[in-house]
């Protein structure tokens, strides 16, 4: 695939602190974005869903290797073997990036079992295991209240990590607290502290969810006003982040328009973006400017966080508790996604194992 770092993706990468990620680990996709300045990807059960949805028959002999490897395994830990194989070869991708850049830049993400949401210690299980894979394995921990303890002990155990199902300010600062107490904890045993966390907000996601909740209290908000519910959330975070100097950097994901992109230029942040959306922010005619330091318009604000209550618990530092975390309803709905998706990989994985013999 052709890019290049003239393109808008480049500008933004090349005249700014602002960091592109492929929101894939596809092969083809990763070197798109390593041609506009691209240092970093991800990967969950969900995005290896979709790469064997459109790929399987490339895959299928992976597959089928790993099932004859591994005689006594069931499809739990042949999928779990696929996606770190996935994963692990844009990692090798990206681990001169990585190396050049002092660990920085150049990390492929992770994701733990989204099924394990509520189970604190076999996330950090299998986050420390993910970190032992490869260098520049960074492991995404979800937004929850088990998974806020997570993060601090996968960080005291030296684990990079990248918190995601996140989508208010509450969470991610919540996130840069325990990431904090787990540096502070292997400072005081005097181990390195040279990691470099991420905190997720799934921007798009936030907007899905407030024209839900807007549409299910009866609430008719000026069109176009909830597109912003992201960005607003995001730009409040990045300020307190800074503001505080927490060490954990903020990403944005879940791309719905080119607001997640061009509101953030100039951010020193990173921006996870699928591929299909890279090929049309490259193709647009958006001004390359800084937008990072712009705030979002005082009247798009005060009409979400007048009408729409979960805005407010979004946008407001204190409108979540840990404990709500687990039932806000973008979370609620992104966990029983991020599970579907995974219990659909299973499937496909069943009928490569176990061909249908009536077909």
């Amino acid at each position: 695939m052709n890019a290049s770092v003239t393109s808008p993706l480049g500008q933004t990468t090349s005249n700014f602190a602002t960091d592109l990620w492929n929101d894939s680990c596809a092969v083809d996709e990763l070197e798109y974005a390593i041609a506009c300045g691209g240092v970093g990807a991800t990967t969950n059960p969900s995005i290896v869903l979709g790469v064997l949805k459109k790929e399987l028959p490339a895959w299928r002999d992976t597959i089928l290797r790993i099932f004859h490897e591994n005689p006594t395994w069931g499809e739990e830990p042949i999928a779990w073997k696929l996606i770190e194989e996935m994963g692990l070869k844009g990692a090798r991708l990206l681990l001169p990036i990585f190396e050049k850049n002092g660990g920085k830049c150049g990390r492929l993400s992770m994701q733990t079992n989204p099924c394990h949401y509520r189970n604190t210690d076999l996330l950090v299980e299998q986050a420390v295991h993910f970190n032992s894979l490869s260098p520049n394995v960074q492991v995404k921990i979800p937004v929850t209240a088990a998974g806020i303890p997570a993060l601090e002990e996968a960080t005291y155990r030296g684990v990079t990590i990248n918190a995601t199902v996140c989508f208010t300010v509450a969470q991610a600062i919540a996130v840069a607290e325990a990431v904090e107490r787990g540096l502070a904890r292997r400072a005081r045993e005097g181990k390195d502290c040279d990691i470099h966390p991420a905190c997720t907000i799934m921007a798009g996601r936030l907007d899905d969810w407030i024209k839900i909740a807007a549409k299910k209290d009866g609430v008719a908000l000026t069109p176009g006003c909830a597109d912003w519910a992201g960005v607003a959330a995001v730009k409040k975070a990045y300020a307190l982040f800074r503001e505080r100097g927490y060490r954990a950097r903020l990403l944005v994901a879940a791309y719905r328009s080119h607001l997640h992109w061009s509101q953030f230029i100039g951010g020193d942040l990173i921006l996870t973006i699928p591929h299909e959306w890279q090929v049309l922010f490259n193709g647009s005619k958006v001004p390359v400017v800084e937008r990072m330091s712009q705030p979002v318009e005082q009247k798009i604000v005060d009409e979400l966080y007048d009408l729409v209550p979960d805005f407010r618990r979004a946008y407001d530092e204190d409108g979540l508790a840990v404990g709500e975390f687990d039932g806000y309803g973008a979370t609620a709905r992104t966990l029983r996604g991020f599970c579907d998706h995974y219990h659909e990989l299973l499937a496909i994985l069943r009928d490569v194992m176990i061909p249908n013999p009536d077909k």
